[in-house]
């Protein structure tokens, strides 16, 4: 099966699943790779469109069990022809649950066709110097693996005589999907006194839900405690305040043995 290009479409506030993402790219070494990178949402606002003479990776992170709920309607607008087509998913070593299952779901409705897929783990959100969880994942050995499953997804296409000969993929996970798709609407993010206003939360933030000139004031109607404001803020400014996210964080911390990353085919 001939390849013309491959399109690399991830959506990473916090850079863990980017980081998977680009090594799986580095294995599949194709001369003509495109990366889509749909975390800020005006990226959101485009459509993809890919043939079947194209190779399709898509990388997301899983959110309380999930595929991510901001992501919906931009998976649904995918217009696909019978694309070969590759579903990852990044978690923060608890579980990925019914994740890559819906993942896989949502892209067969678009007229993909699953040749692969994988669960990787990455740092948890909620995760913090006083509270870590799966700290630094993606590390070296994660990232090998992921370019190692890029050199055997290179290889399933070069095997596969034509898109009709890819036979269904079987995922782990059930239907109807555990898990939630409603995020808590809470107020949770503290900012301290170092904030100096640079707006590099608002920047970072997937779903413009802080004010470009106020970064204390949080639209928590679209937040998706996503944390990527506090893990990227220059100034430690920002921290999760006590209360229901606080209490996740710390139920997070159990969850220490160490995960391997799961890889289908």
């Amino acid at each position: 099966m001939k390849v013309g290009n491959v399109k690399l479409v991830c959506f990473s506030p916090t850079g863990t699943t980017k980081a998977v993402l680009k090594s799986i790219a580095r294995g599949i070494d194709h001369p003509n790779q495109e990366l889509i990178d749909i975390t800020r949402p005006e990226e959101r606002e485009h459509s993809l469109i890919t043939g079947r003479n194209e190779l399709l990776v898509i990388a997301v992170p899983v959110y309380m069990g999930r595929v991510p709920s901001v992501l919906t309607d931009w998976l649904n607008s995918i217009r696909a022809d019978n694309t070969p087509t590759v579903c990852v998913v990044v978690y923060g070593n608890r579980a990925f649950d019914d994740a890559l299952l819906e993942l896989k779901d949502n892209l067969e409705k678009c007229s993909c066709k699953l040749i692969a897929g994988a669960a990787f783990i990455g740092e948890h959100s909620f995760s913090s110097a006083d509270l870590p969880s799966s700290v630094g994942r993606p590390d070296a050995d994660d990232l090998q693996l992921a370019e190692s499953f890029g050199r055997k997804i290179r290889e399933i296409v070069i095997s596969t005589s034509s898109v009709s000969s890819i036979q269904d993929l079987e995922l782990p996970g059930n239907f109807p999907y555990g898990g939630t798709k409603l995020l808590w609407h809470l107020d949770f993010i503290a900012v301290n006194d170092n904030c100096k206003q640079c707006g590099i939360c608002a920047e970072r933030c997937p779903v413009g839900a802080i004010d470009s000139q106020n970064s204390s004031i949080i639209n928590i109607d679209k937040c998706t405690l996503c944390c990527a404001c506090i893990k990227k803020c220059p100034q430690k400014a920002r921290s999760i305040k006590a209360g229901p996210i606080k209490d996740a964080a710390i139920r997070c911390t159990n969850f220490i043995e160490r995960k391997d990353v799961e890889l289908f085919f």
